[in-house]
């Protein structure tokens, strides 16, 4: 059985600034991604934005736009653990974004939701 689409909702930031998501609160189109969308559902995701925070969800926004797709967890821990290695990027992953890399970090780098997902 197909699942039926849910009907898209503006949201009006303080701002001024407006956005259309899905149910769940991703962006309908990652094109519209601004800062000020970032930091609101962050604040909502109970986040405080750090500079590391910021280099993944830059990170994230450029793999897409170079190739396409979002990059999967995998990649992320991968670039987030560097030199050590995929471990230490997955304990990272968790401490920046504690509910996880799809319910956290790619609804605030502005990315549609996936219909599934590999955890890496």
């Amino acid at each position: 059985m197909r699942a039926v689409p849910e009907d898209p909702i503006r949201l009006t930031l303080l701002s001024g600034e407006s956005f259309q998501v899905d149910g769940h609160g991703y962006l309908s189109d990652p094109a519209d991604w601004t800062e000020a969308f970032a930091h609101y559902v962050a604040r909502e995701e109970g986040i405080d934005l750090t500079p590391r925070h910021w280099e993944l969800i830059h990170w994230i926004r450029d793999e897409e736009a170079d190739h396409g797709v979002m990059p999967d967890a995998r990649f992320a821990m991968k670039f987030l653990g560097g030199s050590g290695g995929k471990q230490a990027g997955r304990v990272e992953l968790f401490e920046l974004f504690p509910y996880g890399y799809v319910k956290q970090a790619i609804k605030i780098a502005g990315m549609r939701q996936p219909r599934a997902w590999s955890t890496g």
